[in-house]
Formats: structure tokens, sequence, C-alpha cells
């Protein structure tokens, strides 16, 4: 029995072995070479210089770390918050088969086509105070200057919409995909029993995709994590440190600062909390208990 389990065993871990390969040499090195480094000083040129601790005891008297660890978990509630039900609403709604709806699925998955610098240099053109829409639009929300990336009070906000307005295609795909693995037959027997469309809505739709809406959450909250060239083109990391998230921060002392010691140690700290937060949200949820129950998979 034991060469039986052992035989089946094989192929499983010898197809595993090239993606097990380039996630080792093209995530695992890296991170290793990073907390290498968290105990070095270096300036990016010449060999880095070993300083055991001293990296990481400058972490808690920069005033800007907790800022930024803040402005960073705000940011990531605000995209779930944003991107979660409109991606959702938007998946399932494209998922329909009439052919109006694929004209204008295609219409609104056209940010996945464009880069993050051209959304970010383009969103950055209509905010602007002086030539863009943003009086107009200011005058339709009550901010009469426009100035929505000039405000403290406003940046944060502003910054989480563009973000949320280029990321929601890219779910959306993902829960049009999951609705349309729903049978048809549960729909069938609800409109039989009379239920109506919303009815349908929350009791078979909203329960079938209850797998896809935690690992989306996942995806947005550590994407929010990573959040850096939007950020930058949009906002610089201001209006003062108003939008100084930590990727941001890093590459402020890192590549502005030529401290690469004391911006590996922001990297190790930025992987510890996506970690911590995509394995509180799987233990909260119970993701990591669900399993399909469909035959097969």
């Amino acid at each position: 029995m034991s060469k039986g389990i052992l035989g089946r065993g094989r192929p499983g871990a010898i197809w595993a072995a090239p993606a097990a390969i380039f996630f080792g040499i093209f995530g695992i090195l890296p991170i290793l070479a990073v907390v290498y480094l968290s105990f070095t000083e270096w300036n990016g040129l010449g060999e880095p210089k070993w300083t055991g601790w001293a990296n990481w005891s400058r972490l808690f008297d920069d005033p800007d770390v907790v800022g930024s660890v803040r402005v960073t978990l705000v940011l990531a509630v605000l995209c779930w918050l944003l991107q979660t039900p409109a991606s959702l609403l938007l998946g399932v709604w494209a998922a329909g088969s009439q052919r109006n709806r694929a004209i204008l699925s295609t219409i609104f998955f056209v940010p996945l086509l464009l880069s993050t610098a051209a959304i970010a240099l383009a969103w950055l053109s209509i905010l602007d105070p002086n030539f863009g829409l943003a009086v107009t639009i200011g005058n339709l929300v009550g901010v009469d200057d426009g100035n929505f990336l000039g405000d403290r009070q406003l940046a944060l906000y502003t910054v989480a919409f563009v973000l949320t307005w280029q990321f929601i295609p890219f779910y959306a795909l993902i829960y049009q995909a999951a609705t349309r693995q729903i049978p048809r037959t549960l729909y069938e027997a609800a409109h039989i029993d009379g239920a109506d469309r919303w009815r349908q809505f929350f009791s078979i739709t909203l329960p079938q995709l209850r797998h896809t809406v935690v690992a989306s959450s996942i995806l947005i909250v550590i994407g929010s994590l990573t959040y850096f060239e939007s950020i930058l083109l949009l906002t610089g990391g201001g209006p003062g440190t108003a939008t100084r998230v930590l990727p941001l921060h890093m590459y402020v002392k890192g590549f502005v600062g030529f401290d690469m010691g004391y911006a590996s140690v922001l990297s190790v700290v930025m992987v510890a909390v996506g970690t911590a937060l995509s394995i509180a949200i799987a233990r909260v949820t119970g993701y990591h208990r669900m399993s399909s129950t469909r035959e097969g998979l």
C-alpha cells in the first residue's frame, strides 16, 4: 500500500516542481535577500556592510512609519468597501447572456487595457483644479475649488476612488466567471417558486459567491498594500504625508535617500503586515475550511 501511495504521489510532485522552483527563485529568494539587506548598511552601490539590528532599532524612532501604516490600512479598507460591492454587482450583471450586456461589458473593462501610469496621469489631468474638470466636478459634490488632490481631508479618498475605478473591472471579471458557474437549475426552481430577481440574488447568487467574495477580498486588501506608482504620480505622498503609504515611504528611504538597508526593513514589515492580514481574513471567514461541493472539483 505504501508503494501505491508513493507511486501516486510522484507524478504530482513532478508536475508541481516547475511551479515550486519558479516560486522559490522569484518569490522566496528575493524575500530572503531583503531580510539579509535589512541587517546591513547599503546605499545601492558597493558591498553591503553588516550592521546587525541597527536598522531595526531605527524603525521605532521613525515618526513616519506609524502614519504610513495607518494610511496604508485606511486605504486598504476604503478600496475593499468601494471595490467589493461595485465589482460584485457589475460582475453579476455582466454574466447575463444579453447582447447589450456583452457590448457594455467590453466598454467597462477598458481600464484593464491601460497601464497604471497612464491611468494615473489621465486622472491627474482630469483632477487639475486649473485646467481639468475638477472644478466642475467639485461644484457637484460641494468642493468649490476642485482641489481634490491638494486637500489633506480629500486626497486619500480621491486616490481610493481612482484605484477603485482602475481595478473594478479585474474583480468584476472574477465575479462574472464565478456567477456563470452557478447551476441554472437553482434559478429555475426559484422562479417556479415565485422568487423575483432580488430574492434570487440574495438567496442564490450571493451565497453561491461567498468563496469568491472572500478570495477577492484577500486580493483587494493585499493589493492595496502594494499600491505605489499611482500614488507617486497623483500626489507624491502629499499633501504633507496624507497619502504616504508604506510602499511609498520605502521608496523615499531607499531610492531617494539611498538608504537601502532601512528600506529593506520597511519591505519586511510590509510583507509581514500583508501576510498577517491575509491569514486573519482567511481565519475570520473560515476560508481555509472551504471546499468545493461540486463533483470532481
